[in-house]
C-alpha cells in the first residue's frame, strides 16, 4: 500500500471506554479500514487501556498522555502523530461517534470525486452526524458558505461548508502542511470550527451526507449560550473563551464586540443568572487577551 492511500484515524477518548469500544468495533467494520488507528487517551482512569489491548486490532496505536490536555489537545498530539507518520488522510472523530459501515469510504471516494470533477481541492469533507434517534445532531452541523450550493446537483450532492466539528470529517495531508495542527491551548470547544476555518482559506471542505455517523450524546442539542446551567457553564466558559480569541485574531475589537452581543442576547433569551452571565463575560475578556500559538508541522 502506497503513502498516497495511508488513511489515519484519530480518536481522543477520556474516561469513556464502554463508548470507545463501541467506536472500535464499528471501525473494524469500515468496508475501506484507515491503515493506522490513533487513540488518544487523556489520561483516563477507568479500563480504557485494558478495552483497547482486548480488541486486539493490529492497526490501533494506544497513545496515553500524563494528564488531560482536553479534546483540543488530544487532537493536536494524535494529528502530528500521525502526519510524521506519513498519513496521507486523517480522519477524526470522538470517542462517542459511530460511524455506518461505509463512512470512510464515502469521505475519500467523495474528496477524490470532487478533486476528478472541478479541478479544487476540498480542505475537509465531512460526513453528516445524527443522533442516537436518527434525527440530526444539532451540535454537528457544519457552516456552509454564502454560494454552499454551487455544486449541488442530483448526481452530485455536495454542499460547500467553511467549518464543522471534529465528529467523522476527513483532513488531506496538504492541508495539515500548510495550515499546522489545531490550537491545543483552547482545552475544549471551538477548536474544530476554528481549525476547519482556518484550512478552508485554501478552499472550502465539502459535506458529503452518503457518510453518516451516529453520536451518542446524552441530548440532542446544539451549542446556544441560551442553554448555560451551573452544570455546564465551565463548557461555555472555554468555548466563549477561544471564540473570542478567534474573533480578535481574526477581526480585531470590533469582533470580539459583535461575538459579545450575540452572547448576550442568547443569555438573555435563556433567562441565565446573573451570576453565570458574569462568568461568560470574564471569558469573553479573557479570550480578548489569549493570543495561543498556531503550530506548524
Amino acid at each position: 500500500m502506497t503513502m498516497l492511500s495511508q488513511v489515519a484515524a484519530v480518536i481522543v477518548t477520556y474516561n469513556r471506554s464502554d463508548k470507545l469500544a463501541r467506536v472500535l468495533d464499528a471501525l473494524a467494520l469500515q468496508t475501506r479500514r484507515a491503515d493506522t488507528i490513533y487513540v488518544v487517551d487523556n489520561a483516563s482512569t477507568d479500563d480504557t487501556e485494558q478495552v483497547v489491548a482486548a480488541k486486539n486490532m493490529p492497526e490501533v496505536r494506544y497513545i496515553k498522555l500524563p494528564k488531560n490536555v482536553g479534546g483540543a489537545g488530544g487532537f493536536h498530539e494524535g494529528m502530528k502523530i500521525a502526519y510524521a507518520e506519513g498519513a496521507h488522510y486523517l480522519w477524526i472523530s470522538d470517542d462517542d461517534a459511530y460511524p455506518e459501515p461505509d463512512a470512510l469510504e464515502e469521505l475519500l471516494n467523495g474528496i477524490r470525486d470532487f478533486e476528478a470533477r472541478y479541478q479544487w481541492r476540498p480542505s475537509f469533507a465531512c460526513s453528516r452526524v445524527e443522533w442516537i434517534d436518527g434525527s440530526l445532531c444539532e451540535m454537528n452541523v457544519p457552516a456552509p458558505v454564502w454560494d454552499w450550493p454551487r455544486f449541488l446537483s442530483r448526481e452530485t450532492l455536495y454542499t460547500l461548508v467553511v467549518s464543522c466539528s471534529f465528529v467523522s470529517v476527513l483532513i488531506p495531508r496538504w492541508a495539515v502542511a500548510d495550515h499546522g495542527l489545531p490550537i491545543a491551548d483552547y482545552f475544549i470547544w471551538f477548536d474544530d470550527a476554528e481549525y476547519t476555518r482556518r484550512i478552508a482559506r485554501s478552499y472550502p471542505g465539502i459535506f458529503v451526507p452518503d457518510s453518516r455517523v451516529i453520536h451518542d450524546t446524552p441530548e440532542n442539542k446544539g451549542v446556544n449560550f441560551s442553554l448555560i446551567t451551573d452544570k455546564n457553564v465551565w463548557k461555555f466558559a472555554y468555548g466563549a473563551r477561544n471564540e473570542a480569541s478567534y474573533h480578535r485574531r481574526e477581526r480585531g475589537l470590533m469582533g470580539v464586540l459583535s461575538f459579545a452581543r450575540n452572547v448576550r442576547g442568547q443569555m438573555r433569551a435563556g433567562q441565565v443568572s446573573s451570576e453565570l452571565k458574569r462568568k461568560i463575560y470574564k471569558a469573553i475578556w479573557d479570550g480578548y487577551r489569549f493570543k495561543p500559538a498556531i503550530v506548524r508541522v
